[in-house]
């Protein structure tokens, strides 16, 4: 298919990319310290931190993705969705308010004042590598490959290259805060986009009686039987729900935005927002891909769907809106890892080797790692295409890295016992599991493994067992140190009565309870 964009689209897709570079320079004026610009100054509220999770989360692969899966696979891509609203809530409960209480700037650091400072490094250096790896240069190919698609005449690198450079300039210039109010502005286009666009498909398919008469019942399942091949329900409770913690909770890239919260309750409120946000995927991501059935039954590439029903579908003017939407979300997700990866980098590291380092010097030297980590990503982006399938690629490195460091951080929080000798050992383990699980996919590719979901939960079994056995040598923690990193009831019981003065509308366990319930309708519904 020919994609040929007019004036006025490109106008508009012209226009967005300039403002959102000069918002980028805007925050910039406004930063003084290293608070200033790795956390926004610790003083953001839930609408941003709502938008700007999801927007974050939402890059161009899972647009054209999740088409791709309502097209072909069905709804069960939806579970790694709806399994983060319980993740966002588990987080929001437990795990947000002991980020926010030791004022930490990196996750990687709670785990130095459970454990010890290398255990942090660990992490942290685990995180750099993912986000790089995974979150930016995935980012950068799957993008590419998109906008390719619409301006053939560039070529893939060129693209690559100038998607790293618009982001780089603003995330460089207005670190976090940047980040996170062009992420609000993504996020809201992405969603009314995504909205618009599964309003028409299904206007033109004339209901969904079109899609039933050519589709088995079985394509519209949220949750698959046991023995299917690609995710079958017990894996969507293991596997599925250990990397979604992992994303969610443990994950720099994600969980920056909620340390830079006002206060605790904005912060929940923040993540509760996003798990509603995500919600809606189903309906405005998922949706058109199975409309697509009926308007496109010959498709064969699936990365062709999401394109393709936008220049159908969109009149001129909207359709340059939508794809600055598609472009947004590329731009979300880049800027986010860039702006993560540069702060592990300067507050886990190089703060740790420079202790006199003035705020001002850190800051500084943040914007000089965001440029670094810019071009590594640009390099390694295009060898990505090497691999078979992007997801395979996102999901199969997740799955061999995320295991140890969910042990680290589920153990540490709610088993008082754990200590740094368990830690340590566990860490071991997990890195020759992760070693060994690479190199069967390396050497012999043809080895089948079980299924990675179930791989990744047993992964995070044997490290869980391993921190638990190994700390029986160790010497925990005195009771004072303990007490700023353990969850115990007495947090609860004390949260419940800060929570009276709050009326039951602004109860974020209510709103979590909400959720849940909504939840609980669209699986039973589909």
């Amino acid at each position: 298919m020919n994609f040929t964009l007019g004036t006025l689209d490109i106008s508009i897709i012209i226009v967005y990319l300039i403002a959102i570079v000069l918002l980028g320079f805007y925050f910039a004026s406004k930063h003084q310290s290293a608070e200033d610009y790795f956390l926004a100054g610790r003083n953001l509220t839930w609408p941003i931190i709502g938008f700007s999770l999801f927007a974050s989360n939402m890059s161009s692969n899972s647009l054209v993705g999740l088409a791709g899966a309502g097209y072909k696979d069905g709804f069960s891509v939806y579970s790694y969705e709806w399994m983060a609203v319980i993740v966002l809530i588990l987080f929001a409960v437990f795990f947000l308010p002991f980020y926010l209480k030791n004022k930490i700037f990196t996750i990687p650091e709670y785990l130095e004042k459970r454990y010890s400072y290398a255990v942090r490094a660990y992490a942290s250096m685990v995180a750099i590598i993912l986000n790089i790896l995974v979150d930016i240069a995935a980012t950068l190919y799957a993008g590419g490959l998109v906008i390719n698609l619409i301006f053939p005449d560039f070529a893939l690198w060129q693209i690559i290259v100038g998607l790293a450079l618009i982001a780089g300039v603003y995330t460089i210039a207005g670190g976090l805060s940047s980040v996170m109010y062009t992420d609000a502005v993504q996020a809201v286009i992405l969603i009314l986009g995504s909205a618009l666009i599964s309003y028409l498909a299904f206007q033109e398919i004339g209901g969904w009686e079109a899609v039933y008469a050519i589709t088995d019942p079985s394509h519209f399942k949220i949750l698959k039987p046991i023995d299917d091949e690609v995710m079958p329900w017990p894996s969507v409770f293991t596997g599925v729900l250990l990397l979604g913690f992992y994303f969610w909770g443990t994950n720099q890239y994600i969980t920056q935005r909620t340390l830079a919260s006002k206060n605790i309750r904005q912060g929940q409120w923040g993540a509760l927002f996003a798990g509603f946000l995500k919600l809606s995927i189903l309906f405005i991501m998922i949706f058109p891909g199975a409309f697509a059935r009926v308007l496109y039954p010959n498709m064969e590439k699936m990365d062709m769907i999401y394109p393709t029903m936008l220049f159908d579908l969109l009149p001129p003017g909207m359709l340059g809106l939508v794809l600055a939407g598609l472009i947004a979300a590329m731009m979300s997700s880049l800027d986010s890892g860039l702006n993560s990866v540069s702060t592990l980098v300067t507050m886990d590291f190089i703060k740790k080797y420079k202790p006199n380092a003035d705020s001002k010097s850190l800051m500084n030297i943040g914007r000089i790692v965001t440029a670094i980590v810019m071009v590594i990503a640009i390099l390694w982006a295009p060898q990505i295409g090497h691999f078979t399938k992007l997801w395979d690629y996102l999901q199969n490195t997740l799955a061999w890295f995320c295991p140890p460091i969910v042990a680290l951080f589920v153990m540490g929080l709610f088993v008082r016992r754990v200590n740094n000798a368990g830690a340590i050992a566990s860490i071991i383990i997990g890195t020759g599991i992760t070693a060994w699980l690479i190199g069967l996919r390396v050497v012999n590719s043809a080895v089948q493994l079980p299924n990675f979901l179930y791989v990744a939960f047993w992964h995070f079994v044997v490290c869980c067992v391993a921190l638990a056995l190994f700390s029986l040598m160790g010497t925990p923690k005195s009771e004072a140190e303990l007490a700023k990193v353990v969850w115990t009831r007495q947090a609860l019981q004390d949260e419940s009565v800060t929570l009276r003065d709050y009326p039951w509308y602004k109860n974020y366990r209510y709103q979590a309870l909400g959720l849940v319930i909504v939840l609980v309708i669209i699986l039973l519904s589909y």
